[in-house]
């Protein structure tokens, strides 16, 4: 963000811009360094420098400071690096799609920015190119909450491509808030993998000592070139220290913390694998690596909504998204209940042609519609129940199967079908 008011006045006065190097005088102090943006947490009267020592410091600005220009911002070119390549070494692939841990830091303002190219990623943990030779690219630069269906196609697409070209495996740094919706959308979209899918991100950016990226970056480079799995999962540690990284189904997990580096859980399944150093563990049932081609199945119909059911949800709301789209997955509570009013509607809406499916907010445990009546009054209204499926899978899966027929009855066929692990059998205690 630019500097307003005051401080922009000053600044434009001497013609200063971020990146200069400046001299700002307020009363007795005089203080020289870098000028650092201003964002939206900063005071608006508050100018901040990077010193030469390396610090950061806010300077507060009233109308006798004087601001000097010392000298300009260095020109910076970023020359393309050619990444290296050994004949002995498997080649994996990093399809960057943006997030915490495709950013790298600029050491002399201390600012952290986006990657470019996905080989200044992969330069910025050259320990990557010991392990294997690297295919990067960067497909999107985008924050994760910003995905759409489109991306996601996209994605299923580079994937395949890289797979059955070669590549022994396949990376995605991705930002976290979307990651498990992105994972189960690659899980139903790709078939016959001929090597890991992995999803991996970083909680704490690259510019604080306590980043997991490298570490995270790693253990899904060691799990594609020796793991022997052909599944979709995502990456991240297994608590909070390095010590190890936990592999989980693409289907079967989801972020549980806004912060902790060990965020994401398996749900009703155990992790697929443990990666400690260059020690692999695999912990539950996996599909192993298959001989291809890898099969790529991206049609996805998205007009589909899912809807959180809560004390006091009306009757109008769910009505009138039923208008809108083709198909609902319900987060119902406990063992997947909504009030009597939204049984109604879901009646309603199935008389219309749209695909109701009912998962619990609860996440661990399953959809019983059989218990109560509610339950089975939902069932009546036509209401699908979808056992232990993740409701954000649900919602992903129910868009794929649109997309893969019009067939209401085929529809139902693929939801209730374990495809890639969405749908527990047994469920550890």
């Amino acid at each position: 963000m630019k500097y307003s008011g005051l401080v922009g006045r000053l600044l434009e006065g001497a013609g200063a811009e971020i990146g200069d190097v400046i001299e700002v005088r307020s009363g007795k102090e005089t203080h020289s360094g870098i000028l650092m943006p201003h964002h939206e947490f900063s005071h608006p009267s508050v100018i901040t420098l990077k010193l030469a020592n390396g610090y950061n410091v806010g300077i507060r600005v009233v109308e006798r400071t004087k601001v000097r220009l010392v000298s300009r911002k260095e020109a910076k070119s970023r020359p393309k690096q050619a990444l290296p390549r050994d004949p002995s070494k498997k080649d994996v692939a990093v399809i960057s799609t943006g997030g915490t841990i495709a950013s790298y830091v600029d050491y002399r303002t201390g600012a952290v920015h986006p990657a470019i190219s996905a080989e200044e990623l992969v330069f910025s943990v050259p320990e990557l190119m010991d392990l294997c030779n690297v295919r990067a690219k960067v497909l999107y630069s985008i924050l994760s909450e910003n995905m759409k269906v489109s991306h996601w196609q996209g994605l299923a697409r580079s994937v395949a491509h890289e797979l059955n070209s070669g590549a022994v495996g396949v990376i995605i740094p991705h930002g976290t808030d979307t990651l498990g919706f992105t994972s189960a959308a690659l899980a139903f979209m790709l078939r016959n993998l001929t090597g890991p899918v992995v999803c991996v991100g970083a909680q704490r950016s690259s510019d604080r000592p306590s980043s997991d990226a490298i570490a995270n970056l790693l253990a899904a480079t060691r799990l594609c070139v020796e793991g022997d799995l052909g599944e979709v999962v995502v990456l991240m540690h297994g608590e909070t220290s390095d010590s190890f990284m936990l592999a989980h189904r693409g289907t079967k997990v989801r972020k549980m913390h806004s912060s902790r580096r060990d965020a994401f859980k398996s749900i009703n399944s155990e992790p697929v694998a443990r990666v400690e150093g260059s020690d692999i563990k695999f912990l539950n049932e996996h599909t192993r690596r298959a001989k291809g081609p890898v099969e790529l199945k991206d049609k996805i119909d998205g007009r589909a909504s899912m809807l959180h059911f809560y004390p006091g949800f009306e009757a109008e709301h769910f009505d009138l998204i039923a208008k809108k789209v083709k198909g609902i997955v319900v987060a119902g509570t406990g063992l997947g209940h909504v009030s009597e009013d939204i049984v109604r509607s879901i009646g309603k809406a199935v008389k219309d042609g749209v695909h109701v499916y009912i998962t619990t907010q609860c996440l661990y445990g399953t959809v019983n519609l059989n218990v109560y009546s509610t339950g089975r009054d939902m069932i009546a209204a036509g209401a699908v129940p979808l056992g232990d499926m993740l409701p954000e899978t649900a919602y992903v899966k129910l868009m794929w199967a649109m997309g893969q027929s019009d067939d209401p009855s085929e529809v139902r066929k693929l939801m209730l079908t374990n495809i890639a692990g969405e749908l527990a059998p047994r469920r550890p205690v």
